[in-house]
């Protein structure tokens, strides 16, 4: 499981994954915004493509998720169906050309997009809470209090 890592700029450059990703740009003016606002959690090249990874991030647990053509997605790891933290270990797929991912209890399906949950499985309709993320020399951020 990865955990939190201080929230400082990384004071030397990382060497980025050879997967493609959209990168915040590095400008100077750009940095401190990110170093004020962006919480930093593991480097990009600690992610596998389509294998969930959790992070604690304060006391919540986030699901990030590296999608094939670079994207990285991130959510709540807390399933609102069993209300276990298991979204990080769920299938990766898609629907109708939205990425998702299946949750390992029972199996409702959620759009990686915008966390809705687009098969209830018979179940009242939740969904599960996003977090933005972007990418800066090869480390990955998420947005503190960013959940929606």
């Amino acid at each position: 499981m990865t955990t939190t890592l201080p929230s400082t700029l990384p004071t030397r450059a990382v060497p980025t994954s050879a997967v493609p990703t959209r990168a915040v740009p590095t400008s100077a003016a750009l940095a401190p915004q990110l170093a004020a606002n962006w919480e930093r959690l593991c480097p990009l090249a600690d992610l596998e493509v389509e294998r969930g990874r959790a992070a604690l991030v304060g006391d919540e647990q986030v699901a990030l998720f590296l999608l094939p053509g670079g994207d990285v997605r991130a959510v709540d790891n807390h399933d609102p169906y069993s209300g276990a933290n298991v979204i990080s270990r769920g299938i990766v797929g898609s629907r109708g050309g939205r990425p998702t991912v299946a949750s390992p209890m029972y199996k409702q399906i959620f759009d990686l997009r915008s966390g809705t949950c687009v098969d209830t499985r018979g179940k009242e309709f939740r969904r599960l809470r996003i977090w933005p993320v972007r990418t800066l020399d090869g480390d990955l951020y998420l947005l503190r209090g960013g959940a929606r």
